[in-house]
């Protein structure tokens, strides 16, 4: 599900109602604010809702007008629409993932893709609405967890970190886990992300992984959560990417932007909870 937002209709609407008042004089007087706007280089980002968006719309009223670029916000719901409209030149930029999950996209499509410095980490976390603890999961519980290896593993390094799985390593997933790294015997759901998060009341689910921005749009919090993922040393912090041949300058003064102080305190003052942590 892809949604469009142009942030700029402010600066439309204020340059109309200028023209409005000012008549003929208008049209052989260019005003600052029409000036501004032809000048200013457009480019259209595609996000999840949040943060990433939300944090994009920051940027868009504070920050970008400055800096001499007009953002467009393609909001999608899933995890495979945005590199394939980056790809097929859709949108210049893309910001909703991780760079273990960037290099599975290449490896995979062969995508020809660019990224810039984490802006933000998410935590992963585990939901359950029955159980408040891990160790009063029963034995053969079925576990809902991701169906992307770059965001399983994470799943089971959190399992196994608090000794209910053990020996995982880089290349394990749940459809290859032995009884010995399984001891407890956990039955495992896998499922689309944005489907996961749907499955939280669902009696037969014990435990749930949600992705941090279905949490936030969930109305969650990692508060709420049975286990969080650790934040030190953490691999996952989304950042802009965009396409080897990008040749819109825009997309490097926005890279410029989203690791500016400013949006860091935004993030910080946004999210004061941990859902989302500026830095990477």
């Amino acid at each position: 599900m892809v949604k469009l937002r142009t942030l700029s209709a402010g600066l439309t609407l204020a340059t109309a109602l200028m023209l409005t008042g000012c008549g003929d004089q208008a049209e052989s007087e260019p005003t600052d604010d029409t000036m501004n706007d032809s000048s200013s280089t457009s480019v259209t980002v595609g996000a999840s809702p949040l943060p990433h968006a939300r944090i994009l719309e920051f940027v868009q009223q504070e920050l970008a007008e400055d800096a001499g670029i007009e953002l467009e916000i393609v909001e999608f719901d899933d995890y495979v629409l945005p590199n394939e409209a980056l790809a097929s030149g859709e949108i210049d930029a893309n910001y909703f993932q991780h760079l273990p999950y960037l290099e599975a996209q290449i490896d995979e499509k062969g995508y020809e893709f660019e990224h810039g410095e984490g802006v933000h980490i998410e935590p992963y976390a585990a939901f359950s609405e029955t159980y408040a603890t891990l160790d009063e999961l029963p034995d053969g519980a079925t576990i809902a967890i991701t169906n992307d290896a770059s965001n399983q593993i994470r799943g089971l390094r959190m399992l196994e970190s608090e000794g209910q799985l053990t020996g995982i390593d880089d290349d394990s997933s749940v459809l290859t886990l032995t009884d010995e790294q399984n001891p407890r015997g956990f039955e495992f759901s896998e499922n689309q992300p944005e489907v996961i998060v749907q499955q939280l009341e669902d009696p037969a689910i014990d435990l749930a992984f949600v992705n941090g921005n279905f949490i936030l749009n969930a109305g969650l919090t990692t508060d709420d959560a049975v286990v969080v993922e650790e934040v030190e040393g953490n691999p996952y912090a989304n950042f802009l990417a965009w396409r080897a041949d990008n040749s819109n300058d825009g997309v490097m003064v926005l890279e410029e932007l989203l690791q500016s102080d400013e949006v860091a305190a935004f993030i910080e003052e946004t999210w004061p909870s941990g859902d989302v942590i500026a830095g990477g």
